[in-house]
């Protein structure tokens, strides 16, 4: 698991260069990616399927975005969208083409289906971490 941390690390630094992320903020955006992952994976892990692993790591991916942002005065949009790399169903979208590139309809239904709720949790999780009112971000300083 340690491995797959620095993984995610590295790609959603990757990510942010692309993105076009300060350099000052890889650090944070590259972390909120990496826990992003490894939360998703002790989701997994704890019997959650893969449709609720994303929907509770991209919520939780959400928060931290928003901690992050108000932690460094950004917009959450730098961590959220770096971030949200790792969770993104990359794979079930091109499995889903193949399968329909190859007239295998019924793996294409099931391919397709898993890919379209993995996406929807993914939204929903972002519109529950949304919701949380902004108050509980602020960082008070003295």
């Amino acid at each position: 698991m340690i491995l797959q941390f620095f993984l995610a690390m590295a790609a959603c630094a990757s990510f942010a260069v692309l993105f076009g992320v300060p350099k000052d903020q890889f650090f944070f955006s590259s972390l909120t990616g990496a826990l992003g992952w490894i939360s998703y994976l002790v989701f997994c892990e704890l019997g959650a399927g893969i449709v609720f692993a994303s929907l509770f790591a991209t919520f939780f991916l959400t928060i931290l975005s928003r901690f992050f942002a108000a932690l460094r005065k950004n917009p959450v949009t730098l961590y959220l969208v770096t971030g949200i790399f790792t969770l993104v169903p990359g794979a079930g979208i091109y499995y889903t083409s193949y399968y329909f590139i190859m007239n295998d309809m019924h793996m294409f239904t099931v391919k397709g289906m898993e890919t379209f709720k993995i996406a929807g949790a993914i939204s929903i999780g972002i519109i529950f971490g949304f919701a949380i009112p902004q108050k509980l971000f602020q960082i008070r300083r003295r």
